[in-house]
């Protein structure tokens, strides 16, 4: 599968001329349509101008789902998610994001103003690129997701990221992406030494509006 052309993107601005940018990316079988629109629902008019950028995952065979060819960053290959785990996959959507990054800096926004943020596989994204990317970002903010490819963390961790803020939030009764999978990456990840605000809420496997007021207020202090 070629990576050779940027993602296809929706890219809404708070204002002309953003100065700051977050890439947020939708989970399995959604797209760049999922989370557009709180673009404008955070209301974050009193932060710096904003580059939002919702990517559109490749579409790929998504082996749980019966081989369903689908919107995916990685292939999911049992429900208990770590067990055995699309390292290729994840690699490949890891360079995919770096691009979008890259693009965003050849814009004009350096990484220092760049907050990477995504739900469920989203979420598995943003930590995998940002905790690896060797320029220190503005902020990490995974919703309903986890940690994946735990193991070679230490050994691929950069520390430009060791101190960039990281906000999880998940649902307490969640049936996809569970609560004890969540809180076993939040704890693998403070004691590697990040800065994790974790919050819950009692929900499945969404967005509630108590956990928007969260997310705006984390914005708004990372991008000030």
């Amino acid at each position: 599968m070629s990576t050779d052309t940027l993602l296809d993107c929706i890219e809404i601005e708070t204002a002309p001329n953003p100065t700051h940018a977050v890439i947020w990316m939708h989970g399995l079988g959604a797209d760049a349509n999922d989370f557009a629109p709180l673009a404008t629902e955070l209301g974050l008019y009193d932060s710096p101008a904003v580059r939002f950028i919702y990517p559109n995952a490749r579409v790929r065979p998504i082996t749980i789902n019966g081989g369903m060819a689908m919107r995916g960053w990685y292939d999911i290959y049992t429900p208990e998610l770590i067990r055995r785990e699309d390292t290729q996959g994840l690699q490949q959507s890891q360079r995919d994001v770096q691009a979008l990054i890259a693009r965003e800096n050849a814009r004009g926004i350096p990484s220092g103003n760049i907050v990477l943020a995504g739900f469920s596989q989203g979420c598995a994204m943003t930590l995998q690129t940002g905790l690896r990317h060797p320029e220190k970002l503005a902020g990490l903010m995974g919703l309903s997701g986890y940690l994946p490819l735990a193991s070679t963390l230490e050994a691929e961790r950069h520390p430009a990221n060791q101190d960039t803020p990281i906000f999880l939030a998940h649902g307490t009764v969640d049936p996809v992406v569970t609560i004890d999978r969540a809180e076993a990456s939040r704890r693998l990840l403070e004691n590697a030494g990040y800065q994790v605000q974790w919050k819950t809420y009692p929900m499945p496997h969404t967005v509630c509006p108590e956990e928007l007021v969260d997310i705006a207020r984390f914005l708004r202090r990372v991008l000030a």
